[in-house]
């Protein structure tokens, strides 16, 4: 019990000192910026005395479930702690670096500032654009090496936390084939990006058969190197589309999509969602995490709003009011619950 009492003072230090960390980091460089572009001032940190109470009650509820769910077993305690911080390290001068290509994007209103050797006919086109004003957007070494320290930041360090709220209801819905061998089991992650999503997940299931999919060849390199060490069987990184998965119909028993629908037109994502239907097997679960939406979280609203007027968030407004729960039920899936942890709102569904 000691030890337990100890382990969770630890837990709840670290992510206070992460927290802490994100909130300075986002001044400091507001401040930087505001002072050399005055003209493009930055004021998403004037925020009033109750929201930032409600903002703190938020994380500390996020942080409360994230213990319970380790204590339950349901990931391991040891995934808590999984910080790496040798790649933090390194990869933080390249952000400040970075600051004034961003800054200057940001004022010129450059979206589509992309490297010249990317072959644009091979995306979509609403994923041709500079997302965050981030510099190359998805398709570089370099943007994809620094983009899980630009996540902890923007989350003030609770990014893993939220992303771990897909494993209960993974779980709980493949408990529909707890007949079958573990290894049998599919669990695809749409969208997987660097990797950091697919560390949770096998730190969780250590012996299903794991797959990311992700559209940029760059992240899905820069998720090898973070991943190859994982215990367990090769996790396979698959090059893709989310609107044209390459699964057979029903031959898949969980899939998860994190940080993906935000950044997408509302008629793509209803495509998507079809798609999860398409290849899920029948009693198969859909676990789908990402933004807030103004429905379920009104207080946090004046941040949803700076969100999109900040960053280059092209689709983001319709999708705080989109109504997912309703998507998700026309595809076919049933029983469809959803949950709001801090800043990130989870769906789960049965097919």
């Amino acid at each position: 019990m000691a030890r337990e009492q100890f382990s969770k003072i630890a837990y709840k230090t670290l992510q206070q000192g992460k927290s802490i960390a994100g909130l300075a980091h986002k001044e400091l460089s507001s401040r930087i910026m505001n002072f050399i572009l005055p003209d493009n001032e930055i004021s998403n940190f004037n925020l009033d005395k109750n929201l930032l109470i409600q903002i703190q009650n938020s994380m500390e509820l996020l942080r409360e479930e994230d213990w319970r769910d380790a204590e339950r077993n349901i990931y391991p305690i040891k995934l808590l702690f999984d910080e790496p911080w040798l790649r933090y390290l390194t990869q933080y001068p390249k952000i400040w670096l970075d600051m004034p290509n961003i800054w200057n994007r940001r004022r010129k209103e450059n979206y589509e500032d992309l490297p010249k050797s990317v072959d644009k006919d091979n995306y979509p086109r609403y994923y041709l654009r500079n997302f965050h004003h981030q510099t190359d957007g998805y398709l570089s070494d370099f943007s994809a090496s620094i983009y899980d320290l630009q996540v902890e930041i923007l989350f003030n360090g609770t990014a893993d936390a939220m992303r771990r709220r897909i494993i209960k209801p993974i779980k709980e819905g493949l408990i529909n084939f707890s007949d079958r061998k573990k290894s049998s089991i599919n669990i695809i992650d749409v969208a997987t990006g660097s990797g950091r999503t697919l560390k949770q997940l096998r730190g969780a299931f250590p012996n299903e058969k794991i797959k990311g999919i992700d559209l940029s060849g760059s992240y899905l390199k820069e998720a090898s190197r973070y991943i190859s060490d994982l215990d367990g069987d090769l996790i396979e990184l698959i090059m893709g589309n989310a609107e044209e998965l390459p699964f057979e119909n029903d031959s898949i028993q969980a899939i998860s999509c994190v940080y993906l629908f935000h950044e997408l037109p509302r008629t793509i994502r209803e495509k998507v969602l079809k798609e999860f239907f398409r290849v899920l097997e029948k009693n198969g679960t859909l676990v789908i995490a990402d933004s807030i939406q103004i429905s379920d979280s009104p207080e946090f609203i004046q941040i949803m709003e700076d969100f999109y007027k900040t960053f280059h968030e092209p689709f983001y407004c319709d999708y705080i009011k989109d109504d997912i729960n309703s998507k998700i039920k026309e595809v076919g899936f049933n029983n469809v619950k959803s949950s709001s942890f801090f800043m990130t709102k989870v769906w789960s569904a049965i097919k």
